[in-house]
């Protein structure tokens, strides 16, 4: 392998492995306003407005992505998807499948 092609892969390479790292997504001013409640029985007396099914990449190539980074992106995306549909409050439905998860979106006057 020539310096050339070396120099190719070694970009290549760094380039995917940073880009792993990073959070592409970002609090909207709107989704900043929600809540995240993990019990479901403290939205009793709240509005079901709809459901979030938030997704982000689990994986970038052949780099799996550190769970907790995972995780804040899907609360991301479901606080900004919740606040579009004029929720207040988010509550997660399922667990994290294959990058996936489900929010109930409340409005519970906060």
């Amino acid at each position: 392998m020539n310096i050339n092609k070396l120099a190719r892969f070694w970009i290549l390479g760094t380039s995917f492995a940073l880009a792993s790292c990073q959070s592409w997504v970002q609090l909207t001013q709107e989704g900043s306003q929600v809540e995240v409640i993990g019990d479901a029985s403290r939205v009793t007396h709240c509005t079901r407005v709809g459901r979030a099914r938030v997704q982000t990449l689990g994986k970038i190539v052949v780099v799996e992505r550190g769970s907790q980074r995972l995780q804040d992106e899907l609360l991301t995306l479901a606080r900004n998807e919740a606040a579009d549909l004029g929720g207040d409050t988010i509550v997660p439905e399922s667990i994290i499948t294959d990058g996936e998860q489900i929010y109930g979106v409340y409005r519970c006057g906060n």
